[in-house]
């Protein structure tokens, strides 16, 4: 689906809900859209950035106490146990936010692997509580890593707000943005249209699997618990392009959306995502040679992409080949949502390229 600010400009399904079904892929078939989440988490956070309910640069346990007991992992010592020492600064929220906080996720890293097999701590997909007792990799605001940090932004909502963090985005997003599609507990009315994870296997071959967030989670995973449609998503990008305004009121002031839409990682660039998991997700970067930043929500490229979208673009993806940018400068912006794995699929993430450079040459002068 493409997007301008005042509404669609092209929407297309193609394909099957489930392979060998008959039910047909449409605009409002529902999905897991993964890290699409972190969005739409970031948006809930700065709204109460807005109303003085959280800031950016205190440190994060003054909300959250259990984040000040983050260790820094070391290493291991010989006998396989971790070596973990306190982090010279405490988390913040705009740490968590940018991804600098130093956590990660273990389909990118061995180090946290090799952790949980030490320790039996459950891994981030688990919704347990104790997944975000995971280790630091560097001390906060050293550099880029993509990992949990979403996660406990959640948690921040919860305590700023007194509410779960499905109540809150319901209210304070879902409602004023007419996204009634969106939710962290699919509903009867979203299991009738929803679409299964699909796993590639080493021929290439797809395959359907109960593959998703769990229904009965000990938290609501504000870094990828997410369902949702194309549709859907794309009512909040239009919001983003219109500087915070939704179909059915404001959610945004304008400029909390231009802080959003900046890089905040000063000289520091976004890294590739190295694979520790192949069948989650192959080795990932979007736009390789393109230098790359953070905002409070998004990854930005800081030069003109292949595509045709300028530098500033948004952008952000979903584990399971789902994908979105944000073109402020030419006022568009597209979703595109499948149901696959591993992430950065070789057919999916090159379709997805496709999509986005037939919406450029489709506009008149783009800016670029």
């Amino acid at each position: 689906m493409l997007t301008d600010r005042d509404g669609t400009l092209y929407e297309g399904a193609f394909g099957v809900r489930v392979l060998g079904d008959q039910a047909p892929m449409t605009p409002d078939t529902v999905g897991w859209i993964a890290s699409m989440t972190k969005a739409i988490t970031a948006a809930g956070a700065m709204q109460l950035v807005e109303r003085g309910a959280l800031e950016l640069d205190r440190p994060a346990s003054e909300w959250v106490p259990e984040i000040g007991g983050a260790r820094v992992l070391e290493g291991f010592a010989e006998d396989g146990s971790p070596r973990t020492r306190a982090p010279k600064r405490p988390i913040t929220l705009r740490h968590l936010l940018t991804h600098t906080a130093g956590y990660g996720y273990e389909i990118w890293s061995p180090e946290l692997q090799r952790y949980l097999q030490a320790t039996g701590l459950p891994g981030a997909g688990s919704c347990e509580h104790r997944s975000l007792e995971a280790p630091l990799l560097f001390d906060p605001g050293e550099r880029w890593n993509y990992g949990i940090n979403l996660e406990w932004t959640g948690k921040m909502i919860e305590a700023a707000s007194g509410r779960t963090l499905g109540a809150y985005l319901a209210e304070n997003l879902f409602a004023p943005l007419g996204m009634d599609s969106t939710a962290f507990r699919i509903t009867p009315a979203m299991r009738a249209r929803l679409a299964k994870v699909h796993q590639r296997d080493a021929r290439g071959a797809l395959a359907p699997t109960e593959r998703g967030e769990r229904q009965d989670p000990q938290f609501e995973r504000g870094g990828g618990g997410l369902y949702s449609t194309a549709r859907d998503y794309l009512k909040f990008v239009r919001m983003i392009l219109a500087r915070g305004a939704g179909e059915r009121g404001r959610v945004l002031a304008p400029e909390t959306v231009e802080l959003m839409a900046r890089s905040h990682l000063g000289e520091t660039r976004v890294s590739a995502l190295k694979t520790a998991l192949p069948a989650v997700s192959n080795d990932a970067e979007f736009f390789p040679g393109v230098p790359k930043s953070w905002g409070l929500a998004f990854q930005i490229n800081e030069a003109p992409a292949p595509t045709g979208r300028p530098a500033g673009t948004l952008m952000w993806a979903g584990l399971a080949n789902s994908y979105y940018w944000i073109d402020l400068r030419n006022g568009i912006g597209g979703v595109y949502l499948t149901q696959i794995l591993p992430f950065a699929d070789v057919k999916s993430l090159p379709l997805y390229y496709a999509f986005e450079t037939a919406a450029y040459r489709a506009l008149r002068q783009p800016v670029a």
